[in-house]
This record gives structure tokens, sequence and C-alpha cells, in this order.
């Protein structure tokens, strides 16, 4: 695919970037590039300088932190026409990243180095306005997470997560390993509160996925606050 191709499917996914002013687009269009990650590539590890604004055009990365133990616990997903909150705050900060980054599919960034990022930033109260709603946004999911890591059992946070990332046809495709990595717990903890929800009809436990069998049922006992 051809660089203007890639720049047309671009704003596609970010019409906001339509709305800067005609010099502003000109000079993104002329510095932005298109990156690809394999499925399994690593995109960030802790202590990494950002040197790109990254912007999501296709496909996933999985943001996690892992603990001295191995215990992992996702952050987020950056998916497409999604960007990536902790890059973002690194290039505004001038920190390095914090966490792990990894594809989970093959994926397709469009990359603003970090100088053009910042003068823009500078110059143009629409680029500007643009960074800071998806920062915001992503930010905000980013607190909600925090406070249920820290307030919800992990039961509830179970439900509320099957809940949420079930497709269309109500199926999830994952594993145990992969659903207790995602809650920062332990597969024999994800596999009891599994397993139980099958035995009462709820679920449909398979290999390498999970069906929503009665989600009223489910989400009843998300809302349990005891």
């Amino acid at each position: 695919m051809k660089k203007a191709e890639y720049v047309n499917q671009w704003l596609e996914l970010f019409p906001a970037l339509k709305e800067l002013e005609a010099a502003e687009l000109d000079m993104l269009k002329s510095v932005v590039s298109f990156k690809q990650l394999a499925k399994g590539e690593i995109a960030y590890q802790p202590g990494w300088d950002c040197s790109n604004y990254l912007m999501c055009l296709g496909g996933q990365t999985r943001v996690y932190r892992s603990s001295e133990s191995g215990r992992e616990i996702l952050l987020y997903r950056v998916a497409t026409g999604q960007t990536c909150v902790l890059t973002t705050s690194c290039l505004m900060g001038e920190t390095t990243f914090p966490a792990e980054s990894i594809a989970e599919q093959d994926t397709l960034l469009a990359a603003i180095p970090e100088s053009d990022f910042n003068k823009l930033m500078a110059m143009s109260v629409k680029f500007r306005s643009f960074v800071h709603d998806n920062y915001g946004n992503l930010l905000s999911e980013l607190i909600l997470l925090v406070n249920e890591v820290a307030f919800s059992r992990i039961d509830i946070r179970l439900a509320r997560y099957l809940l949420k990332v079930a497709d269309n046809s109500n199926t999830i495709h994952t594993t145990h390993q992969k659903l207790a990595m995602d809650m920062g717990s332990v597969r024999e903890v994800i596999s009891r509160h599994v397993n139980e929800w099958e035995r009462q009809g709820w679920i449909d436990s398979q290999r390498g996925k999970i069906v929503l069998l009665d989600r009223e049922k489910l989400n009843e006992y998300s809302l349990n606050t005891i």
C-alpha cells in the first residue's frame, strides 16, 4: 500500500485531524510514518523512550504491567481508531514508558515523531484539543480500572469483563490463563468462578473460548456490591 493510501485510511479513522488548518495538516502528512507490528511483536518495554505519538489504524496492542513474580494485569488495549494513553503521557511529561506493550494481532500504526508532535502541540489549538480529548477519555478508563482493582472482588470484575468483551455472538475467544493475566489473578481462581457459572448454566466454557448463555444472570451478579 502506498503512503497516500495509508494517509487516507488514517484520516478516515481520525476525522478530527481533517479540521486542522491546511498548513498544519500538510505538516502532519509530511512527517507521519506508518509502522507494521507482527502479532507477538513487542511495541514497548518499561524504560523505553517514547519517540512517537501513536495512532492505531488496524489490529490491536495490549498494554500491561508485570510483577516480579511474573503475574500480569491488563491496563488497556489500543484498538483500531485509538491512541495510546501512556505514550501520550510520556511525550507530554518527557518520561519513559512505564509498562509493557505487545501486538495481539498484526497491527498498523501511524507515528508522528516527538519533535513534530511538540511543534504541533505548541502551534495548533485544534491538534492540542484532539490530543487532550483522546488523552482525557483514555485516562478516565484507566482510573476506572484502578478503582475496580482496588475496590472490587475478582469475581465481580471477571463477570463485568466477560460482559464487556463478548462479541455479537456472546463469545469471548480466550483461555482461563489469559483471563487470569488480564485480571491480574491466577488461573486457579479464574477457573473456579468460570466452572461455577458454567454449573449454573450462565456460560459455556469450551477450549479456547467462553460463550455467555445467560447475560441477564451474569449482569445481575456483576452488580453485586456485597
